[in-house]
This record gives structure tokens, sequence and C-alpha cells, in this order.
């Protein structure tokens, strides 16, 4: 029996007592110091989970136990952020309606967790597409909407004739759909805006006290893009008092200008083309128009663009300068328009040779144009050469000012978020649209139950010489729910599919009794008629407040209860990919700072200590995905080796943040670590071994070496140096099985420094060992300093006969523990990725060597 190691048998046992036991529920106001471990949640997606997904989840997990076991009450839930665009494809393509497929597919990834054996508390399941849950979506949105953050623009879109639908830019490639590679166009349709620029300063000062990677941190501040300026005035000749206004940072190069250069969108070309090149401007704006942001940016792209065929003058030299439109101008920066000096800037220089401009170099720095760095001012005037170029700055908003053309400005590449989309799979915004006069008497009303939401500046559109206002539904009119249709396909105008549910748009509200009912219902005193939001929100928009809703999944009166906030408050810990590192992050940091400003939580940042965990590439060191072929279902090799050697194998991995690949082959090391476990711990009648006695009392070496891997495990835990943990697990396990007798004391401190790695093992054998509660109800071991005294050797680790690193391991360490931890340390990880390994050379007491080839 001792032989056999029946992992199949063992998980699936204590996966069910786990939630027979509630063994993982988190306790609302327990005396217990708290812990609140959180990953971001999964878009259940058709494909189920991949190999790669439970590497943080694993990550997680291993926190979780290792809290659990010192004491803290742990809250480590799951949900679904379960709306979003592939729903909606998958329901075009077979006619599945979008609930339906989500449904399923949320069942698929509940299940695939499940197998895990991962401590969730199950009873704080949440999914974004639950009723009872995009109720509070659809209050916060009108929290911002009444507050004037949530109002109405008309902003350009992709359009997509073919597809009948509204591309994002990224699926836009060479003004083409990325599938199906159809025609598009840019059509300017009716936005819901959300005002997160109102929040740009805050959102930057806040990363300040933020535990994040330094990466992400960078990447936000960039995104952001705050920055100091000078707005510049420029008067066009013979325009009758028309002025371009320009934004520049480097005030400091302003007599290096020889040209400006507007957006193809900016209201003023029309207004300022000559007659004679009124043709090109606007053949070349309808080429800008088929090209996205990111094409148009591109630094290695050739430079393109149309003279006008008017000039400004230059408010300090009074020298004449060509109007050029280029589409490297974007309108939505500073304010679309730029003076170049192509002297000292990238695009501008490239933009100068193509169309053979003149260049004036006012900033000496030597080399080779451009120089886009600080230096001394030359060039400029005896009023300006000389100085530094930051003290010229000065000197130069000065005299701007003395003219009256110029002032200083913040601007930020940040834009107000794009909210509203044209898909029917997300949550419905709860607006109603009335016409003009029906507002006004709903403003004249008293104690109406519109008001609570109303803002102080109202929402409208006007269509048709028509205006419309936003009216937003009371309270308790929420869930707005998303209706049954039949067509997923958004209308030929561009609209939602909610478009075509007439019976659910055309309605009628009673602004007394806050009523909303469908407009076949026949009119009656009292009622006026609306028509619905057809947009619905992003997928973002769920999940930029779902830690909230975890502490308290069945509140009725609020996002989150205030109890529930006050004990849990933010998650203590946060993981998830680096993809999420802008977007997600941003909305969810706005949005909780703006809840923090209405009183619903505490606390202005949700997640002051984030970790972003590598990702698991193919076996072919690519990127897994189903269109190469390289991508592992976790199922199977659950199924082969166990969940417990799956979690071992991913954690043994190489460091938690580093990019690794897969290896069927190498799942084989954890595999026999597990078995060589069970078989310790096992005796042949299946009982525990008789290797353990009550009666051993352990030798020093013993008791040293014991010691040592609590402290490694324990620090290393906390460290998240998952790899290192189970190395130094491997040796202490090597030195157990060389013994005749093992203290019963030893073995369960074994297990209780394993469990959280291989929890289903781990509880198996502290059964067997004649524990009645489950072992992480067992305290954490602690060690004794005073039996730390661990005679270390040093190991020199090479490549290829490179020195990549060095390593501190113990006198008895075989040559196996040494290698293995060799090839899991951080200096040496990224020299063996993507290499295929030839030889390992162990050269004892003194190196390791790895020979790989390219």
């Amino acid at each position: 029996m001792g032989e056999m190691y029946p992992f199949g048998e063992i998980e699936s046992k204590w996966q069910r007592l786990w939630d027979w036991n509630g063994t993982f529920i988190a306790v609302d106001g327990d005396c217990r110091p708290k812990y609140y471990v959180l990953d971001m949640f999964p878009y259940p997606s058709g494909a189920g989970l991949h190999i790669g997904h439970p590497e943080g989840y694993t990550a997680s997990d291993i926190l979780a136990r290792y809290h659990w076991a010192n004491g803290y009450n742990v809250l480590h839930p799951m949900g679904w952020d379960a709306f979003g665009l592939p729903a909606e494809q998958h329901a075009l393509q077979t006619g599945i309606s979008p609930k339906l497929n989500t449904d399923q597919n949320v069942a698929r990834f509940r299940g695939q967790i499940r197998r895990m054996g991962f401590a969730i508390d199950w009873t704080r399941e949440i999914n974004t597409t639950d009723q009872c849950y995009y109720r509070w979506t659809q209050w916060i949105f009108l929290q911002l909407f009444k507050r004037g953050l949530a109002f109405v623009d008309e902003r350009p879109v992709w359009w997509c004739g073919a597809l009948k639908a509204v591309l994002s830019n990224e699926e836009v490639v060479g003004g083409k759909s990325e599938r199906g590679s159809h025609a598009v166009e840019r059509r300017l349709l009716r936005q819901w805006v959300l005002r997160i620029t109102a929040y740009a300063d805050r959102l930057l000062d806040g990363l300040g006290d933020l535990d994040w990677p330094d990466s992400t941190k960078r990447q936000q501040i960039a995104w952001i893009g705050r920055s100091e300026g000078v707005e510049i005035d420029f008067a066009v000749d013979g325009s009758c008092g028309e002025v371009i206004t320009v934004y520049s940072t480097r005030a400091d190069t302003i007599m290096g200008a020889t040209y400006l250069v507007l957006a193809p969108e900016h209201p003023a070309v029309k207004k300022i083309t000559a007659p004679t090149h009124c043709g090109a401007v606007e053949k070349y704006c309808v080429e800008a128009a088929r090209k996205g942001d990111l094409e148009r940016t591109d630094l290695a792209k050739d430079k393109t663009g149309a003279f006008t065929g008017a000039y400004a003058t230059h408010p300090l030299s009074g020298e004449k300068l060509p109007i050029w439109i280029a589409d490297y101008v974007l309108p939505s920066y500073g304010t679309g328009a730029v003076m170049a000096v192509p002297a000292h800037d990238d695009r501008d220089y490239e933009f100068a040779k193509r169309f053979n401009l003149p260049m004036r170099v006012v900033v000496a720095g030597g080399g080779e144009l451009p120089f886009c760095g600080y230096g001394t001012v030359c060039g400029s005037g005896q009023w300006l050469d000389g100085l530094e170029c930051d003290g010229a700055k000065a000197v130069v908003l000065q005299k701007l000012k003395e003219k009256s053309a110029g002032r200083g400005a913040v601007k930020y590449k940040l834009r107000d978020w794009l909210f509203s989309r044209q898909r029917y799979w997300g949550e419905p915004i709860p607006i109603v649209w009335v016409r003009e006069s029906d507002y006004g008497v709903l403003l004249g009303m008293a104690g109406s139950p519109y008001g609570e939401f109303l803002p102080e500046k109202p929402v409208c559109y006007e269509e048709a010489g028509e205006k419309f206002y936003a009216v937003p539904l009371p309270l308790e009119q929420l869930p707005l729910i998303l209706p049954e249709v039949d067509d997923y396909r958004p209308s030929d105008c561009g609209e939602s599919p909610l478009a075509k549910a007439t019976d659910w748009v055309e309605a009628e509200i009673n602004f007394a009794s806050g009523q909303v009912r469908p407009r076949s219902a026949g009119g009656a005193d009292g009622w006026v008629l609306a028509r619905r939001e057809t947009n619905t929100m992003p997928q973002w928009a769920g999940s930029c407040w779902y830690h909230l809703r975890y502490l308290s999944p069945n509140c009725l009166d609020a996002p989150v209860s205030r109890e529930a906030e006050a004990y849990w408050g933010c998650p203590d810990f946060y993981i998830g990919g680096a993809e999420h590192a802008v977007l997600h992050l941003l909305y969810a940091r706005f949005w909780h700072q703006f809840l923090c400003d209405i009183g619903v939580v505490t606390k202005a940042e949700p997640y002051p200590k984030l970790f972003h965990q590598g990702i698991i590439l193919g076996e072919d060191g690519n990127k897994m995905s189903k269109s190469r072929g390289n991508v592992v279902n976790p199922d199977r090799v659950i199924g082969e080796c166990g969940a417990d050697a799956l979690r071992v194998y991913e954690m043994f991995l190489g460091p938690l943040d580093a990019v690794k690949p897969w290896d069927s082959r190498g799942i084989g090391g954890p595999c026999r670590f597990l078995r060589r476990v069970w078989q310790l711990y096992v005796g042949a009648d299946g009982g525990l071994s008789g290797t353990f006695s009550a009666a051993v009392e352990e030798s020093d070496e013993t008791d040293r070496m014991i010691h040592c891997t609590i402290r490694k495990v324990r620090e290393d835990i906390e460290l998240l140096h998952f790899n290192t943990a189970l190395s130094q697990l491997m040796v202490a396990l090597n030195h157990l099985q060389k013994l005749k007798k093992i203290s019963i004391e030893t073995g369960e401190i074994f297990l209780q420094l394993l469990a959280p790695f291989a929890p289903h093992l781990a509880e198996e054998l502290w059964e067997k060992m004649g524990h009645g509660e489950s072992i992480v109800r067992a305290q954490f071991p602690n060690y004794d300093v005073s039996k730390l005294s661990c005679a270390l050797r040093k190991i020199v680790v090479q490549v290829n006969g490179k020195l990549r690193g060095e390593l501190q391991v113990s006198q008895d360490a075989s040559g196996e523990e040494i290698i293995n931890l060799a090839r899991s340390a951080e200096s040496v990880i990224p020299h063996l990725v993507g290499r295929e390994l030839a030889d390992e050379v162990y050269v004892p007491g003194r190196l390791v060597n790895f020979v790989v080839r390219n």
C-alpha cells in the first residue's frame, strides 16, 4: 500500500471534506487578525483554463493557507468577470444566447478551479452578469452621473459595415477589420463618457504609497501623462482673427519653430485652407480617418501630410510659418496642433525631411540632428541665447504673457473614459431619454423619486433639431435587467442590438411614482413618452469594484456593507497578470477613489499591495494560444499526475514573476517527490509507517535541519520565493529518508511545511498521524534560533562556463538537491529559459555548470 500514491482518491476526498466542513469560510467581524488575498478574477472563456491560469491562483492559495495556519481569519474569494464581447460573438456564430454560453463556461471554470483544491470561500462567489451584482454597478454609474462625472458626447468610432460592428482601435489594422479584413470607416456616435480626467492628479499622487511593481507604476504614470508646458497663440494670416493655439513642453525651443502642424480633425482646418489646396487637404483628411491612433503615432512609419496654403505669424519673431496637416498629430492630445521644431523633435524632423522644410538649431548639444535633449539655448536672439533650457522656458513664458500670446498650462495624455459599447452583452445603462419640455416638468416637481440622481448640469443631446434629456432610474427600479433579444447584431446605423428591441426601448415613465413601463401599455395622465438608453457598459465596469462585493455579497442596501468594509478593508495582497497594468487597475482606482469621496469606502486606494505573476509559455517557448497548438490543459495534467503535483511543479519552475516555459517532462520530478513523501509516511498496511515514533529523540543534526527548514520555508513564503522553499523541503525529505526512526513531532512539522504547497497529500498524512481536525487549523511551526547553526558551503553556478550566480547550501545537501537549487536561482533562470539543456555538471563541493544550446 505504501508503494502506491492514490492521488485522485485523496484529492477528491479532501475537496469534499473541505466543502462539507466549511474549512475556508471567512468569518465577518472575527476577533482574529484578518488577511484578504485576492486574485484578478477570470473571464470564463469557452476554452476553459489553460496551464498558465493556476500559477497565480496557486500562489495566492499558498499565502491563504499559510495565513490560516498562522492564526489569521482569511478571505480568499473567487468570481467571474463574465460580461464581454467573446460571448456575444459566440452567439452570432451559433445562435446560443450569451447568458447560456456564459453559464456553461462559468460551470466549467468553477469545476476546473475546484479540482486544484484551492482554499476558496465559495459562499462569496460573485458573477458580474448576475442581476443582484450589476444592480450596484448601475447604482455606481448613477452616482457618477449625479455628480457630473458621466456625460454624453459625440465621439468617433470604427464602424465595419460588413461585420455590422463597432470595432476597437486594436481591431483595426491598416484601415481594415482585423477579422475578415473588411473596410471600416469613422463614424460619430453618441457615447457615454466618464470624466476620469477629474481624478488625474489624484491617480498620480496615489501611486507613491502603493507597494506595486515599479514597471506598473511607470506605465500608469506614462498613461496619465501629466506634463507642464505653455499654450502659445499663433495668429493665422488673413483669416479674420483665426488663432491656432499650440501646446508645448519645450517653450525654450520656440525660436526654432519653422512650421505648424494641425491634426486633420482640427476644427480650424476647413476655415484656413486656401481654395487651391482644398482638394489635397480633403483627400488627406479622408485617408487619415481610416487609420487608428497607434498607426498614426508609430515612430517607424513614413510621415505624410498636406499643406493648407495658410500661414501663421510667430508671436515673438513675426516670421510667417506655413501651416500643414499631418496624421502624426492627434486631436485628442494637447490642443491638436503643434509648433514644429524639427531640429529638436523626432517626428518633426522626419516630417521636415520628407517635405524639405527648414530646420533651425536653437539648443547647443552637438552631434547629429535631431537633438532632443537639454543644453544651452543658441540661435534665438540675445534675450535668450546662453540660458540653460529650464531657465529659458520661464523667460519665454514671461515674454508671451507680455504679448498676451501665451500662458502656462498643464496637460494630460489621459483621456476621459469612453464608457458605452454598442453591444448586447453588457450591463444596461439605467437611463431613459425624454423631450426637453418633459424634463422641464420633472425639474419643477418636488419629491420625485427621480430627483435622487439628477445632476446639477443636465445631460442632453440633440437629434433632428430636438433636444433629449437623460433621466436616471430611481433605486427602486434597479436593476434594469438586460432584455432577451433574438438578434445579437448591431443595427445598420451602428447602434446596439438593444435598439432593435422596440418593446423594451420605447417606454413611458411616471415622474411621480418613478415607474417605467412599455409604451405599448397605452398612454394615461401622468405618464410621458421616453426611450431607454440602448448602449451598454464596457466589461471594465463590473471589474472596477468586485473586490468590495466579496466582503458582503448578499448586502441588499449598498454595494458593500459598512461593517464588512470596516473589518476587511481592501485586499492585503492582489495578484494578476501584468497585461492589466494600465486599464483595469487605473479604472478600478478611479472608481474606488470616487466611492471613497461619497462615503461608500474609507480608504482611497483599492489595492495597496500588487504582484504580477510571470507567464508560463508553451513547450515551444511561445505564448500559449489555440492557433499555435501549444495550449496545455490542466485537466489532463491533474488526471495523470494530480493537482498537488501540478501545484508543486508550477511553483518549482522558477521565480514567481519570471517568464518560464512549460515542460511536460519536468513534472516527473514533483511527482516523484510527492510519491516519496507518501512512501515515507505510509506503511504496508495503509496506516502510518512504523518509521514514526513518539519515543524517538532526534539527533542534533536532524534538529538543526528541521529548524533551518522551518526558517527557510517561512521566509520564502513571505517573500514569494516558493521555488526555493520547495527546494529546501526536498533537501529535508532526503535527510528524513535516511533515518531509521523519526519522531512524531518532526513528521508533523514536515507535513505542516508541505501543506500550503501540496494540501491534499498533507491532509491525508496528517489524518494518518491521528489528527481529526484540518492541518490548516494547526499552528504553523516556528523555529528555535538556538538550533539554527547550519553549516553552509558556497557553490558557484555557471552556464556554459560563465559565472551566473552563487548558492549557500547545507553541508549535507546532495548533488541532486544542489542542482535543483541552482536551476531555480533567480540569477540563473534568464540564461536557461528558451534554451535546450544539453548537460548538468556537478563538481562536488565546488560548482554546478549547465551546458545549454540556443
